[in-house]
């Protein structure tokens, strides 16, 4: 059960729609069972959970496999723990991947074209009585030409009253989340896109650096997929490999899905010309919850890591080497240039003696 709770100004409204959402599914992915769901403002007073039927009790959510042309039979039980009667909006919405990483609606006023077009209420809206509870049926009903794969949603209660205090429409909702799988070739993928590695040197001329690898994640089969990650950075030939550190998984994606990775290497060298190797091995989870890892995917690019310190410091000691056999020839022109000076002027001097002498 899940709880969603948001206010809005009508001028504003699909944008805190879309808020309130976010915490519907921020609570569904959390796992939370049948137990009495509570607003984030403790102002919701009913509750949402699974009926106990031939698909179980205390489900935490609605989970099916269901033919193309097929159709299942469920329903949903309100309960009102409030001490006035309850008017209570019901549909239902497809799911998609927030960039936070949690599972969102649709908005009530999107076009849904799998949950929230397959799944009905055999109502819009409920009302129960203080103390009471209600049961919502509703029908899966999967078209003859459906698309075999995964698909995910919700079905959703809502109400909204009005705040005159502060002028505006507080829309409270509480839903369950839906996943159905239409039978059929499953095909799970992943694939790497994107790909980029960026070096960051430092002033250690023999120190290793930082590396920064950049990649999406993008769901190209038709099943809820999530995937263990490992990235490395490696120099030409495969040589000095540095592996990075406790990549998170991503969240699961729903197919056609994309998910952006930043991952930050350290203790690279500069080798001039890196590597960088993504690899991903899918895992699929099942009805009842078994995780299937499937068979890695991989992708590599490559990128420039010059070190600049280290060549500043050959070409210093390049330099220094050159120079200073020239240097010490210079010196010793200079020294012999000097000396032949020296022994002209003397022998000048000399002969000027020699001259004077002699007169």
């Amino acid at each position: 059960m899940h709880v969603l709770a948001t206010r809005r100004n009508t001028a504003v409204a699909a944008l805190a729609r879309t808020a309130a959402l976010a915490l519907l599914v921020a609570f569904a992915i959390a796992g939370l069972g049948a137990v009495p769901a509570r607003a984030a403002d403790g102002d919701v007073t009913w509750t949402v959970r699974t009926a106990s039927n031939s698909f179980g009790a205390d489900r935490s959510s609605f989970s099916y496999s269901v033919n193309p042309g097929g159709q299942v039979k469920d329903a949903m039980v309100v309960a009102n723990r409030g001490k006035a009667p309850l008017d209570l909006g019901v549909y239902t919405a497809d799911g998609f991947t927030t960039g936070a990483g949690q599972l969102d609606l649709l908005t009530r006023d999107k076009k849904s074209i799998g949950i929230g077009a397959w799944v009905h209420a055999d109502r819009e809206r409920v009302v129960v009585q203080p103390g009471k509870t209600v049961e919502v049926p509703f029908a899966v009903t999967i078209p003859d030409n459906a698309t075999p794969g995964d698909y995910a949603g919700g079905i959703v209660t809502s109400l909204t009253q009005a705040d005159t205090a502060e002028g505006i429409n507080v829309d409270r909702r509480l839903g369950i989340r839906i996943k159905l799988r239409v039978s059929g070739a499953l095909k799970p993928n992943l694939a790497v896109e994107d790909l980029h590695v960026d070096y960051a040197g430092t002033s250690n001329p023999f120190g290793k650096g930082d590396a920064t690898v950049t990649y999406r994640i993008h769901n190209t089969g038709n099943a809820i997929l999530s995937a263990r990650q490992a990235v490395s950075v490696t120099g030409p030939f495969g040589w000095l490999r540095a592996d990075a550190r406790d990549v998170a998984a991503p969240p699961e994606l729903l197919p056609g899905e994309s998910w952006e990775v930043k991952v930050p290497v350290h203790g690279v060298a500069p080798a001039v010309r890196l590597a960088a190797t993504v690899t991903l091995t899918p895992t699929l989870t099942d009805a009842s919850g078994s995780t299937t890892s499937l068979d890695p995917v991989s992708a590599t690019a490559h990128g420039w890591a010059v070190p600049w310190t280290l060549l500043v410091l050959v070409l210093v000691l390049v330099a220094a080497a050159v120079g200073a056999p020239l240097l010490a020839r210079r010196s010793r022109l200079q020294r012999k240039q000097r000396e032949e000076a020296r022994v002209r002027e003397a022998v000048e001097q000399a002969l000027r003696e020699q001259e004077t002498s002699t007169h």
